[in-house]
C-alpha cells in the first residue's frame, strides 16, 4: 500500500490515520487545540471568513491526554523507523502528554524539549496578576529510534561575539573576518610540513603549495612581522548549532503577512526550522492537525511530499487558497461535505462558511451581533441570512427585511433547508414594498459545487425560485484584492 501526497483529507484525524500505510511518513508534526477553556471566533484574512472551534474538554485533563493518545498512537504506526514527531503544546497539559508520548516512544528517544518564545511581552504581566509572564510554549521532538534523519541547524551569532571574534574587515569587499592559527597540530611529530614562509619557519598545517593557493586568493592575514594566519568570513561561517532555547522566531503580529486570523497559527519559520532539522527534500511530511496550513505551506516550498489532515471544511477552504497563491498547486481534497445529512452533522459556523464559500460570497465581519447578515453574495454584494435548519418561517424573513434594509439595500438571499408556506407568503408580500427576497435550498448549492468539481460550464441559469448560480469555483476566479476591500469596507458600514 502506497502513501498518497499532495492530499488534504477532512476528517477527525481517528478517522484518516488508520487508513494511511504503516512506516510511510517522515516527519510529523502537529499543533493539536491545547487544553483549556477558551473559545476561538476568528476573522479569516482578506475575506474575513470566519471560523469557530473550541478546545473544551469535558472530564479533566486525563480525558484530554486519552483523546491524544489514541491519536499518537496511530501517528507512531505511521512513522517510518527514522522519523521523528513534534507534538506542540503549552503549559496546561505538557508534562502529561510528555508521560504520554514516553509510553508509544521511549524516554530515550526524547530528544528535545523545545522552549519556544512566543511573545516578546504579554498581557500576562498585567498589573496584579500573581504569577510571571506566561510567554513560551513546548514543542517535544522525539525520534522513533536512533537513526532519525538529522541536519544540523545554526543561528546567527550574538553581535558581542561577531564584535570580540571578527575584529578584522577586509578591503577586498568580503567583510569581517576572524583569524585561526596555521601551525600544525603537534608539529612535525604528527606529520605537518616543516618550511619556511615569510620569513617564519614553522610546522605548518598546510603543504607549501596549499600555502600558495590560500596566499593567491586572499585568505592569509599576515601581522607586522609577517606571521600567517588563516582568514575565516562572518560571511561564510554556518553560525552557531540551534539550542533548544527559541527566542528568535517571534509569534505573528497583526501586521505581519503571513496572518490568516487563526489565533494559534505558527509563523512559517518555525516549521521551516523543524522541517530543515528533521526531513530531507522528497520526505513525507505529515500535519494531523493541519489548520490553516502552515506545515504544508512550508513542506511544498521546502520540496517535500505532505498529506494534511483537519476537520474543518473551512480550514480545506483556507489551505487551497494558500497553495494556490503560494505556488499555484491545486491539492487533492478529500471527504468534504457532498450531502445534505453531512451538511446537517456540520457545527453551525462550519455549516454557514461551507454556505458562503459555495456562493463565491463574503463572510460578514462580525459573527456576533451581525444584525442577520451572515455574508454578501458574489457579485452584487447583496446580503446573505444562513439558516441550518428546515422549515425556515415568516418570521426569519420579517426580521431578515429589516436587517437589509438597515444595511443599505433592497434584495438579499436566505438560505436554508426548506422554508414554510409563510416564508413563501412573506417573500412575495416584501416584493410588492420593493424587496426582492430569494429563498435558496441548500440541495442547489450542493447541486452547484458538484457541476462547479467536475469543472463544466454551468450552461443556461435557472429559472424561476432558483438558484442563479455563480460561475464555477476555480482558484484564478477568486474575487479580485479590489472588490474585496470594497466589499468588507461596505460589510462593516
Amino acid at each position: 500500500m502506497t502513501l498518497d501526497t499532495g492530499v488534504l483529507y477532512r476528517n477527525d484525524n481517528l478517522e484518516r490515520l488508520p487508513k494511511l500505510p504503516a512506516e510511510s511518513v517522515d516527519l510529523i508534526y502537529l499543533d493539536p487545540p491545547f487544553f483549556s477553556n477558551r473559545f476561538y471566533e476568528v476573522i479569516w484574512g482578506d475575506e474575513a471568513e470566519v471560523r469557530s472551534f473550541e478546545d473544551r474538554w469535558a472530564g479533566g485533563i486525563q480525558n484530554y491526554v486519552d483523546w491524544m493518545k489514541q491519536r499518537v498512537a496511530e501517528m507512531y504506526r505511521v512513522l517510518k523507523p527514522t522519523g521523528s514527531l513534534y507534538l506542540h503544546c503549552d503549559w496546561h497539559a505538557g508534562h502529561y502528554l510528555r508521560v504520554m508520548l514516553d509510553c508509544f516512544f521511549g524516554g530515550e528517544n526524547l530528544v528535545n524539549e523545545i522552549i519556544w518564545r512566543r511573545y516578546g511581552s504579554h498581557n500576562d504581566y498585567a498589573q496584579g496578576s500573581q504569577h510571571f509572564g506566561r510567554v513560551h510554549d513546548t514543542v517535544f521532538f522525539y525520534g522513533k529510534g536512533p537513526s532519525r534523519t538529522w541536519n544540523q541547524q545554526f543561528g546567527s551569532y550574538d553581535p558581542a561575539y561577531i564584535a570580540a571574534q571578527y575584529r578584522h574587515d577586509d578591503s577586498d569587499g568580503r567583510g569581517r573576518y576572524r583569524t585561526k592559527p596555521l601551525t600544525g597540530p603537534g608539529g612535525t611529530a604528527k606529520g605537518n610540513p616543516e618550511y619556511e614562509w615569510h620569513g617564519h619557519t614553522r610546522a605548518w598545517r598546510y603543504s607549501r603549495e596549499r600555502m600558495q593557493e590560500l596566499h593567491d586568493d586572499g585568505r592569509l592575514h599576515y601581522s607586522r612581522t609577517g606571521y600567517a594566519s588563516q582568514k575565516h568570513y562572518l560571511s561564510e561561517a554556518k553560525g552557531v548549532p540551534l539550542p533548544d532555547i527559541w527566542v528568535d522566531l517571534p509569534s505573528l503580529t497583526g501586521k505581519n503577512s503571513e496572518r490568516l486570523g487563526y489565533p494559534t497559527q505558527k509563523p512559517e519559520s518555525l516549521l521551516e526550522r523543524i522541517i530543515l532539522a528533521s526531513s530531507n527534500p522528497g520526505d513525507v511530511v505529515l500535519d494531523p492537525f493541519c489548520g490553516c496550513g502552515t506545515t504544508i505551506a512550508v513542506a511544498q516550498r521546502l520540496q517535500r511530499r505532505w498529506v494534511g489532515i483537519d476537520i474543518s471544511p473551512t480550514a480545506m477552504e483556507i489551505m487551497r487558497r494558500r497553495l494556490w497563491n503560494q505556488a499555484r498547486i491545486v491539492p487533492t481534497i478529500v471527504d468534504m461535505p457532498e450531502t445534505e445529512e453531512a451538511l446537517r452533522a456540520l457545527k453551525p459556523f462550519e455549516f454557514q462558511n461551507w454556505v458562503i464559500n459555495a456562493i463565491n460570497g463574503t463572510h460578514s465581519p462580525r459573527k456576533t451581533g451581525d444584525m442577520g447578515i451572515d455574508g454578501y453574495w458574489w457579485f452584487t454584494k447583496e446580503p446573505v441570512q444562513v439558516k441550518q435548519s428546515d422549515h425556515v418561517g415568516r418570521n426569519v424573513v420579517d426580521n431578515f427585511e429589516t436587517a437589509i434594509r438597515r444595511d443599505g439595500h433592497d434584495s438579499g438571499y436566505i438560505i436554508g433547508f426548506s422554508f414554510t408556506r409563510g416564508a413563501v407568503e412573506e417573500v412575495a408580500r416584501a416584493k410588492g414594498e420593493g424587496l426582492n427576497i430569494r429563498l435558496i435550498r441548500v440541495k442547489e448549492l450542493l447541486l452547484l459545487v458538484r457541476r462547479q468539481g467536475a469543472g463544466r460550464d454551468l450552461g443556461p441559469q435557472p429559472e424561476g425560485d432558483l438558484l442563479p448560480l455563480p460561475p464555477p469555483r476555480r482558484p484564478e476566479d477568486k474575487p479580485s484584492p479590489e472588490e474585496l476591500v470594497k466589499s468588507d469596507r461596505k460589510a462593516a458600514s
